[in-house]
């Protein structure tokens, strides 16, 4: 993960809370893009497994940094 990407995702990480704001969903969509090389796109917020997993997936790439 680059550093300024780390740096963000420190920042995410160190406000945790229930709810995500339009902006964090925005900055786990295109961290999720960037990394796992998919076209940029907000998954609905309707279904928060998306989201949840997403999540999972980029922990996982800064835990292995």
């Amino acid at each position: 993960m680059e550093a300024i990407d780390k740096k963000d995702w420190e920042i995410f990480q160190s406000n945790p809370s229930d709810k995500l704001t339009v902006e964090e969903v925005k900055l786990v969509a295109q961290l999720h893009a960037k990394y796992y090389k998919h076209p940029y796109h907000v998954p609905c917020s309707c279904n928060p497994k998306t989201i949840i997993k997403w999540i999972d997936e980029l922990n996982k790439i800064y835990e292995n940094e």
